[in-house]
C-alpha cells in the first residue's frame, strides 16, 4: 500500500521540475535513488506513470490523475497537522540529537534556546561523537551528518551545503608567506584528521592527500590549532564562518578550490518509521532555516 512516503515525494518533484536529473538536483540525491522511486510506485499500482524520453519525462494519463489526486492528499495531512499545532498539541517527550562537536557548538547550541521556548515540551538531549554513529546502538533520534551519505535504512532530510575552505590565521600567513599554489603547500605546516582519512584530502586542483604536520580526531580541535598560529587547515564554512568575517581566520588558494562536492553535504538522517516523527520533523524545520552553514 502506498502512504506518504519519500517516494511520493520525489515523484512531485520530477513532474515540477521535468525531469529525472533536475529532480535529483533540487532533492540532493542521485539520479539512480529517483529513478528507482518512480518505479516502485509505478509496480505498486500496476501503471506506467510517467513516459520516459531522452529529453523529458510525461505524465501518461493514469499518471496525472494519480500525481492531481497525491498532490490533494498530502496537502489535506499538511492541513490537519498545521490544525493539531494551532489546537496546541505540540510534540513533547525525549529528542536525542548526535553532531560532530564543531556542528554542535557553533550551530546547534545557538538555537536551542529558542527552540525551548517553541517547544517547551520536548526534551533535548545533545549528544557529539566525530564518527558516524549507529543511531539504534547510541539511542539517538536523529543524527546530523557531514558529507556524502551511504545507502541505508535512514531517512535523510537534506539542510544544506557548507562550503569548505583552506585557512590560516592571519599572524601564521604573516610570518611563513601566503601560499600562492598549491604546490606551495609543501613548505608549510599543514592541519589534518587522525580519523578519518578521506578527511585530509582537500579540494584543491591537482593535491591528493596531505599529510598532517599535527593530526586530530576533532574538527573544533582543528580549529583551535589553526587560531593559534599552528598552520593550515581545511575546514567547513558551518564552523568557520565568523572567524573568516572578523578576520581571524584568512582563506587561500580561492581560485585553485573545488566547488559543490559531496563533503560540503549537510542532511539530517533518522529511521523513518520512527515514533518520535513528530519531534524530528519539528527539530529539523525549526533548525533548518536558522542555520549558518
Amino acid at each position: 500500500m502506498l502512504t506518504r512516503s519519500d517516494d511520493l515525494d520525489i515523484l512531485l518533484m520530477v513532474v515540477d521540475s521535468g525531469g529525472f536529473s533536475a529532480a535529483a538536483d533540487a532533492l540532493n540525491i542521485q539520479v539512480a535513488r529517483v529513478s528507482r522511486a518512480v518505479s516502485k510506485i509505478e509496480q505498486q499500482l500496476g501503471v506506467t506513470i510517467l513516459n520516459r524520453t531522452t529529453r523529458r519525462v510525461e505524465l501518461t494519463d493514469e499518471g496525472r490523475q494519480f500525481v492531481e489526486s497525491v498532490r490533494g492528499g498530502l496537502q489535506q495531512l499538511q492541513r490537519a497537522e498545521d490544525e493539531l499545532v494551532r489546537r496546541g498539541e505540540l510534540p513533547q517527550g525525549r529528542l536525542r540529537v548526535d553532531a560532530a562537536s564543531p556542528f554542535v557548538f557553533h550551530q546547534l547550541v545557538p538555537l536551542m534556546k529558542d527552540f525551548r521556548a517553541a517547544y517547551p515540551d520536548i526534551e533535548l538531549a545533545l549528544t557529539s561523537n566525530e564518527g558516524y554513529v549507529d543511531l539504534l546502538e547510541k539511542r539517538t533520534d536523529v543524527a546530523i551528518r557531514i558529507g556524502k551519505l551511504a545507502d541505508s535504512t535512514l531517512h535523510a532530510r537534506p539542510l544544506g551545503k557548507s562550503a569548505l575552505h583552506i585557512v590560516a590565521s592571519a599572524e601564521y600567513l604573516a610570518r611563513r608567506g601566503v601560499p600562492q599554489k598549491v604546490s606551495d603547500l609543501a613548505c608549510h605546516e599543514l592541519l589534518g584528521f587522525t580519523e578519518p582519512k578521506i578527511l585530509n584530502h582537500w579540494p584543491l586542483k591537482g593535491c591528493d592527500v596531505i599529510t598532517p604536520t599535527i593530526s586530530t580526531s576533532n574538527g573544533e580541535t582543528l580549529r583551535q590549532l589553526a587560531l593559534a598560529g599552528n598552520g593550515i587547515a581545511c575546514l567547513s564554512g558551518f564552523m568557520i564562518n565568523d572567524d573568516l568575517a572578523a578576520g581571524r581566520l584568512v582563506p587561500i588558494l580561492q581560485s585553485e578550490k573545488f566547488t559543490h562536492i559531496e563533503r560540503e553535504q549537510v542532511n539530517a538522517v533518522y529511521y523513518k518509521s520512527s515514533i518520535v516523527a513528530r519531534r524530528i520533523s519539528a527539530f529539523i524545520e525549526f533548525i533548518q532555516p536558522r542555520l549558518t552553514l
